[in-house]
């Protein structure tokens, strides 16, 4: 990568114009994206751009390609801060990390706890996403199913308590995205209906209902969300196969549902794509199947991410990584991830996913789940400036975000 940028001017930054391969929804060979004030003006072909001698070019070197910044809507923590035990500077502090790495939209995810420490984690994250360092906050739990609680304390899991919701959604501050719920627990369609008239995304998952109850409550989850905003939200899936019924041809399960509403275009199934929670044959048969605009590919990163194998946290549970996985010291169930959003699409790409799919599923796909699709996640013009540069390999080598390298 070549870079002429001249220094920033006391009246702001310079014009910058960003020259080579870039995905544009597909993926363009010679294109030119411009960046002014932390926005995108310009992304198309560079022969419809000829730059002006005030503008700072960066040309990309041979096999290098710009994508829009990556947007994860499932990260429990990294780099040692677990964000459901830790303080606002710890929690600021890994999510910059994060944002360096390439994820340049967070959302932060809670585990189930005790309400009190919910309660008061919720308004931690509340505060941090009022000053621009997290997207929002996705509460994976309490209300699911013990059976299916993977990583989940099962000594914390509720069915559905609507005045316990509400008290967690005041606590957020208008900040509370996403919530994973059990949809065959009693109450869970009171909640959905909750849920939606606040403008929080119902996400079934750490389920063991059936495939009716799930097709059911997916469903109705649509229609509340609808009714409640012209925003065409639809509900997703917690982390699809995990924390479920595997498919069985007398006992579909929620997988098989899920799979349908997603091939329908009325929910957007999370995959893990990391290779531990998902073999790579199954991430791009679901590409195959749904399409990479029903998908949103998430880390479950957890506080290991970024750092070497070891003993972590996860909410209140210890967590042993080895070779990468991270497991409960417990029982051994798998209890989030370690991998990047990078890493998620290098994988993806890996298992034969194209480049352009995996980027709109990590990027685009989780953007409109945040309902934040013209800002976010692709490199569209008004957007934000949030962009990474890969090389040969898919390895993030340069990111930007609100048009400032990181």
């Amino acid at each position: 990568m070549t870079d002429t940028s001249p220094a920033p001017s006391s009246t702001g930054r310079p014009r910058l114009v960003l020259r080579g391969a870039a995905v544009l929804e597909t993926l363009l060979p010679d294109a030119a994206v411009v960046v002014d004030g932390g926005v995108v003006t310009y992304a198309g072909p560079s022969s419809g751009l000829t730059p002006t001698p005030d503008d700072g070019v960066v040309d990309l070197a041979a096999g290098e390609v710009m994508v829009p910044g990556l947007v994860d809507l499932h990260c429990h923590g990294a780099y040692g801060v677990d964000f459901s035990r830790a303080d606002a500077s710890s929690i600021r502090e890994a999510v910059a990390g994060l944002h360096r790495a390439g994820s340049t939209t967070v959302m932060a995810s809670l585990v189930t706890d005790d309400p009190e420490v919910l309660l008061r984690q919720m308004s931690v994250l509340a505060g941090l996403a009022e000053d621009g360092h997290i997207a929002g906050i996705h509460l994976e739990g309490p209300f699911l199913s013990e059976v299916r609680c993977g990583a989940q304390d099962p000594r914390w899991l509720l069915a559905p308590d609507l005045e316990l919701a509400q008290e967690l959604i005041d606590a957020g501050r208008g900040w509370l995205r996403t919530m994973t719920y059990a949809p065959e627990l009693p109450g869970a369609a009171a909640l959905v209906e909750l849920l939606a008239g606040n403008g929080v995304t119902p996400s079934l998952g750490h389920t063991a209902c059936t495939a009716e109850q799930a097709h059911e409550s997916l469903g109705r989850a649509r229609q509340l969300m609808a009714a409640a905003g012209p925003s065409g939200g639809r509900p997703t899936v917690t982390h699809l196969f995990n924390g479920m019924d595997p498919i069985h041809h007398r006992a579909p399960g929620a997988a098989s549902a899920c799979l349908r509403a997603a091939e329908a275009g009325h929910a957007a199934v999370e995959l893990i794509a990391d290779n531990a929670h998902l073999d790579a044959y199954m991430v791009a048969t679901m590409f195959d199947l749904l399409g990479a605009g029903n998908i949103a590919l998430v880390t479950d990163s957890m506080a290991a991410a970024g750092l070497a194998d070891g003993q972590y946290r996860l909410g209140p549970a210890e967590v042993l990584v080895q070779g990468g996985v991270a497991r409960l010291m417990t029982t051994g169930s798998i209890a989030g991830g370690t991998a990047a959003m990078a890493d998620l699409v290098r994988n993806a790409v890996g298992a034969g996913v194209s480049l352009a799919d995996a980027v709109t599923s990590a990027s685009a796909v989780p953007a409109g789940v945040l309902g934040r699709g013209q800002e976010l996640g692709s490199l569209l013009p008004g957007g934000f400036a949030d962009l990474l540069v890969l090389d040969e390999a898919l390895v993030p080598v340069r990111v930007m975000r609100r048009g400032s390298w990181l």
